[in-house]
């Protein structure tokens, strides 16, 4: 049975994060941060820019260590319905180019929380990159909850 994913994070915003930047082989990950969840939510949202200044690559898994598992996913609109999917063969990350992962877009679906995310929380994660590899990032919650 499909697991349905809560609606309030398609519209979450990331907010102002300050994470530090992560380089592996030619890709940089930008500011990886992660959405403040409600009190008692299971599933939580992170985000980032991961540029790619070599080969093309994928994103081809996560972790969280604040949550069970963590999955990549899709979110687009068609024909005015929100939906949003697992990407299980992982995310391309273009030669020379960049994907953002945001609010309403991709992003990864950090499934069964261990506890809340909070305001100004750091979460430690890993990415697995099919050709760059393994790289640690800290997701960074932003310390005041956007309005």
């Amino acid at each position: 049975m499909k697991r349905m994913i809560p609606l309030f994070f398609a519209f979450a915003l990331a907010g102002g994060a300050s994470a530090a930047d992560v380089q592996i082989g030619g890709l940089t990950i930008h500011d990886p941060s992660a959405k403040q969840s409600p009190k008692g939510a299971d599933v939580g949202a992170a985000f980032m820019v991961i540029e790619n200044k070599g080969a093309a690559d994928r994103l081809v898994a996560a972790t969280a260590e604040n949550a069970d598992h963590v999955e990549i996913h899709e979110m687009s609109m068609t024909d005015g319905v929100m939906k949003m999917r697992e990407m299980p063969a992982g995310l391309n990350i273009p030669a020379s180019g960049k994907v953002e992962l945001k609010p309403g877009s991709y992003h990864l679906m950090l499934m069964g929380l261990k506890q809340p995310i909070a305001a100004g929380a750091t979460i430690k994660g890993t990415l697995t990159f099919e050709r760059a590899g393994k790289v640690a990032v800290d997701f960074v919650t932003p310390a005041a909850a956007a309005k």
